[in-house]
């Protein structure tokens, strides 16, 4: 089999061993993140207090997560990406023992935001460690490796959360990370080299608050929008407010002599398209699914949550299965066109699972379930690539920081979006209950919210990418 063949020649590759240490450190963060959703109950009952409030948790951890973000490439430049990397690691690995212990709900809020600060640190360093210790031709296949946390935890996360919740106690979704974060530490220390600035620069503490206060008033903005009772006048005005700080963000940055992040790296149109226009639309669609197909499936036709994480595992096996494939058929095809077939795939697929329910045979539920999975997992993995096809060395740092905002911003407009439109459909039909119909159109809306990428992927060039995905070399031989 040529994939695995290549795959064992790429694990001879210390960049490869490096993505590979990164890649777990980085599933336990995005882990983290989803695993909470099913224990929710079971932690109101032990705070003694209602599931609504319980969830400020996750509203919590990612607030902090966006505030941080803008810091971690100067912290990185300053102390070290391993340094920084192993210390991120350590403090959400005590973070998490921290959630675990708590009495009170204010005492897990704050370990909460504490997990979410720690968590900004591990993606941009992570990909920033990755990205530093691999040559240019071989960031395809080193890469690919920093997707698949991205692509498994949000499906694994709520079925796993629910089976210790139930086995065990909801502590233990916290405790897990432990030995996962001891284990990583170690690894870390051990393999990585220590990058760091010859040259010490001051903190950009004016251009660092824009910045947070921009993404702050986003994120929750954007959580309030996508909650169950949707709180309109206190989200537009921490929208508009993230509208004035993006402005005053934007202009600081751009006139600073040293800046917090360089936007340099937002003038390459391959960036661009990659991480704001193509990949912003497109990361938000599918980013909505894996919130509806629950909720659609448990709420309107009555399936268990048990049974409803099975299903989605169904559509976690098609990202992992697509995975051994993808490279290939990169360097075969060339990223712009992968984009824009598998875009008009992804947005098929999307709108397919609208029409999931038990009334079909299921087999066809499988079959769309891992049509929807495997373009999602090629789709991600190819903006990953046209990420940093064109960016050079010196832009890796700043270029790091800015997937990570916009995938943030990305993740929480595409829920954001779809429980809007969720919302919207119920009110227009005069019900207080969701009904299928109302899953539908949300569904629908999503795809072509995904479809929209497609004219950003068309003005991509030909051969964006073929130094990265060596398509020309592909086509010559």
């Amino acid at each position: 089999m040529p994939w695995f063949s290549e795959l064992t020649a790429a694990l001879h590759r210390p960049s490869m061993r490096i993505a590979l240490i990164v890649a777990c450190a980085m599933f336990m963060q995005n882990l983290d993140s989803t695993i909470i959703v099913t224990a929710l109950p079971a932690m109101a009952h032990s705070f003694a207090t209602n599931e609504s409030r319980v969830s400020e948790g996750i509203t919590a951890y990612a607030l902090a997560a966006a505030v941080c973000i803008p810091a971690s490439a100067w912290l990185a430049e300053r102390i070290g990406t391993r340094t920084l990397f192993s210390g991120a690691i350590a403090v959400f690995t005590l973070a998490s023992m921290a959630c675990g212990l708590s009495g009170s709900f204010p005492a897990f809020i704050g370990a909460r935001l504490v997990q979410g600060g720690s968590a900004a640190m591990m993606s941009p360093v992570g990909r920033l460690i990755v990205l530093r210790n691999t040559e240019k031709h071989e960031l395809m296949s080193t890469l690919s490796t920093l997707v698949w946390p991205g692509l498994l935890a949000p499906v694994i996360g709520p079925a796993l959360g629910g089976f210790i919740t139930d086995a065990l106690s909801w502590r233990w979704i916290f405790y897990v990370n432990v030995p996962i974060g001891l284990i990583a530490i170690a690894l870390v220390l051990a393999i990585i080299p220590n990058h760091k600035a010859s040259e010490r620069t001051a903190f950009d503490a004016r251009g660092f608050v824009w910045l947070a206060a921009a993404v702050g008033c986003l994120s929750y903005g954007l959580d309030l929008l996508g909650g169950e009772h949707i709180e309109a006048p206190l989200a537009l005005a921490l929208l508009t407010a993230a509208f004035i700080a993006g402005y005053g963000a934007v202009r600081h940055l751009e006139s600073a002599e040293r800046p917090l992040v360089r936007l340099d790296v937002l003038r390459k149109r391959s960036f661009r398209v990659a991480t704001v226009s193509g990949g912003g639309l497109m990361r938000a669609a599918i980013s909505a699914t894996p919130y509806l197909l629950p909720l659609m499936l448990e709420v309107v036709y009555g399936l268990t949550p048990l049974q409803s994480g099975l299903l989605l595992l169904v559509y976690m096996a098609a990202n992992l299965l697509m995975k051994m494939v993808t490279n290939p058929i990169i360097r075969r095809f060339g990223l712009r066109q992968v984009l824009i077939v598998d875009g008009v795939i992804t947005a098929c697929g999307i709108a397919a699972c609208a029409w999931i329910s038990p009334a079909l045979p299921t087999s066809l539920v499988v079959i769309i379930l891992l049509f929807a999975g495997a373009s999602r997992s090629m789709q991600f993995t190819a903006l990953l690539f046209t990420t940093f096809a064109d960016v050079t060395p010196e832009e890796r740092a700043p270029a790091s920081v800015l997937l990570s905002l916009t995938q943030q911003i990305a993740v929480a407009a595409g829920v954001a979006s779809a429980a809007l439109v969720l919302n919207f459909t119920r009110l227009a039909r005069h019900t207080v209950a969701f009904g299928a119909f109302d899953f539908r159109v949300a569904l629908t809306v999503m795809a072509a919210l995904g479809a929209l990428s497609l004219i950003p992927y068309a003005s991509l060039p030909k051969d964006t990418g073929a130094e990265v995905s060596g398509h020309g070399r592909a086509a010559a031989s």
